[in-house]
């Protein structure tokens, strides 16, 4: 090698936080300075000991003058290297506590990147599936009519009742039943969930239904971006007459029972997520406004059994956590 190439610096060891070892050795310069100290005032004191007339003050005295100040340098001693092992260990507890922060944005990350591609295939081969059926049932209703129409006679169409202009194609639909309607609102437990999914390709053909799902897939979205999992949640279920009450227009602390997330990482991340990123803000005030048009809609006809499936979802998990975040329930 020539003499003109930089020389590499040793690699530094990473540090293990609270499982490295010490960074001094058991006995210091404050231990040793501590020892030549006491000697040396000991040897003062043999000095003045065996001059004439040391003896007049009393043992007492004498013993408090030999001993008092190798104590006092002693107890200095010890508080010195109590200090100085609390900045050790707080140095690597700093050090610990770096390290599971960052494991735990890498974490996120990575459940993230493997989350959110898999939801958006599913969602792409629901929309591709709900176009082949829509394609479908084109085709067979053209292939229907057109035979009717030419076999009628002209005159025939005139004499038919007919639809009124602007009449909405919900008000002619079937309404949507009310446990596919719960079922999509927890969405598919897995890929091969096939009911889960069959729910959900029904209620996004629901107008009113496909609102809400939708607004509830992009909360779920984004707080899966903060490691935050409907699934993972365990509140503490509100009784029917509380989601009834609700639904009537009551807010505060009369439905507080509703806002029964306890786990204070979830709350602390969406509260912190909603004051910083106005995105997910108005995604939330978004989804709770649809929550509640659905509810008022909902509670009427369905009984405490379809009410207590309702809270059970993951979407009603979901408006529990964005709701006491919001302050719905205070």
């Amino acid at each position: 090698m020539s003499g003109s190439e930089p020389e590499q610096e040793p690699e530094k060891p990473t540090s293990l936080g609270i499982y490295d070892r010490p960074a001094h050795p058991s006995i210091t310069e404050i231990e040793i300075a501590a020892v030549v100290l006491s000697l040396i005032w000991l040897v003062v004191s043999v000095v003045f000991l065996v001059l004439p007339g040391a003896q007049e003050g009393g043992f007492i005295v004498t013993f408090l003058a030999v001993f008092m100040p190798v104590a006092m340098i002693w107890v200095a001693a010890l508080a010195m290297r109590a200090s100085r092992v609390m900045r050790e260990e707080s140095a690597r507890l700093q050090t610990a506590i770096d390290a599971i922060r960052n494991s735990y944005v890498v974490q996120q990350q990575r459940a993230t990147s493997t989350y959110e591609p898999t939801v958006g295939k599913k969602l792409d081969e629901i929309a591709e599936s709900a176009k082949k059926t829509e394609s479908a049932l084109a085709t067979f209703s053209t292939n229907r009519s057109e035979p009717a129409r030419a076999s009628k006679p002209a005159s025939e169409p005139a004499n038919q009742t007919t639809l009124e202009l602007g009449t909405p194609a919900e008000e002619i639909a079937a309404p949507l039943p009310t446990n596919i309607f719960i079922r999509a609102l927890n969405f598919p437990e897995t890929q091969s969930d096939e009911a889960g999914f069959d729910a959900l390709r029904l209620a996004l053909k629901d107008r009113k239904a496909s609102q809400l799902v939708q607004a509830s897939q992009d909360v779920l979205t984004l707080l899966s971006q903060e490691g935050i999992y409907m699934d993972d949640l365990r509140p503490d279920m509100a009784r029917p007459e509380i989601w009834r009450q609700f639904a009537q227009g009551a807010r505060g602390r009369s439905v507080a029972a509703l806002g029964g997330i306890r786990d204070r990482s979830s709350l602390a991340l969406t509260a912190a997520r909603m004051k910083q990123d106005p995105i997910f803000r108005d995604a939330a005030h978004h989804f709770l406004r649809r929550f509640d048009h659905m509810i008022v809609e909902f509670e009427p006809d369905a009984s405490d059994a379809e009410l207590n499936a309702l809270g059970e979802t993951r979407t009603a998990r979901a408006f529990m956590l964005l709701g006491r975040v919001a302050g719905t329930f205070d």
